[in-house]
């Protein structure tokens, strides 16, 4: 009996999107977190086991919101394939991932600003939720804390989208919601370290060349999506029994 074990590539590439999406993100989810850390009482936030608690619910939540929606997205995936075969339907979302990431990266480049505007796509549900998130305002506990950040991670942003593109390339409803969890990873030590690695993610977002370079990587991670023979990441072994 043959098992064959497939390391998805996209978990690792999710996870180095999420970390150097921190120039973005710190933007975002840094102000959140310190609406979040300005709502709470005093007596929180002169514990720093409970403030890190609060703030840890807060990113577990949202966190949750990507892998919910890495869910839904490997299930359109499923059903915008039915009028293809599986190779084909596979090859298509490979290259709209690809062309997706390859916008990203120009963005965060600084070559291409306009695709800022993907982030409209999620405007109108975001208006119908985000009335949610403000009532939660004061956060007196870690139960609010995670419902918090499971409305706050429907915040329409063009990184997460570009990530919700590589998750719909898996070919398993699990694997993409798994994809997006790994982004959220990625993205845990600029927001949960906001205050501690701010300035020197400012000092990052300042520098030219390193705008540059993460926005090549981004590519990079386009032509592995479109050429995934190519990734030298891709591991897949057989067990034999």
């Amino acid at each position: 009996m043959h098992l064959y074990l497939d390391f998805n590539a996209s978990y690792l590439a999710a996870i180095m999107m999420g970390l150097f999406s921190s120039l973005h993100c710190i933007g975002m989810c840094g102000s959140i977190i310190g609406t979040l850390t300005f709502s709470l009482s005093p007596e929180i936030r002169k514990s720093k086991f409970r403030l890190l608690t609060i703030v840890f619910s807060y990113n577990l939540g949202r966190i949750t919101s990507y892998g919910l929606a890495g869910l839904l997205v490997g299930v359109m995936a499923g059903f915008l394939s039915l009028p293809f075969t599986q190779g084909q339907a596979h090859r298509l979302l490979q290259i709209f991932s690809a062309l997706v990431m390859t916008g990203a990266g120009l963005y965060l480049a600084g070559w291409f600003p306009r695709f800022a505007y993907i982030e409209k796509l999620g405007t109108r549900f975001w208006k119908m939720i985000e009335p949610f998130g403000r009532k939660l305002i004061p956060v007196k506990n870690n139960a609010q804390a995670l419902m918090f950040g499971m409305i706050w991670g429907w915040l329409p942003c063009g990184l997460i989208y570009t990530a919700l593109a590589l998750a719909a390339t898996t070919g398993n409803i699990a694997h993409s919601a798994i994809t997006m969890f790994c982004f959220g990873i990625g993205t845990l030590p600029a927001v949960m370290g906001v205050g501690v690695i701010t300035p020197l993610l400012t000092s990052l977002s300042r520098a030219k060349h390193f705008k540059h370079a993460v926005g090549i990587l981004f590519i990079l991670f386009a032509l592995l999506a479109a050429f995934p023979s190519l990734n030298p990441m891709k591991v897949e072994h057989i067990m034999t029994f």
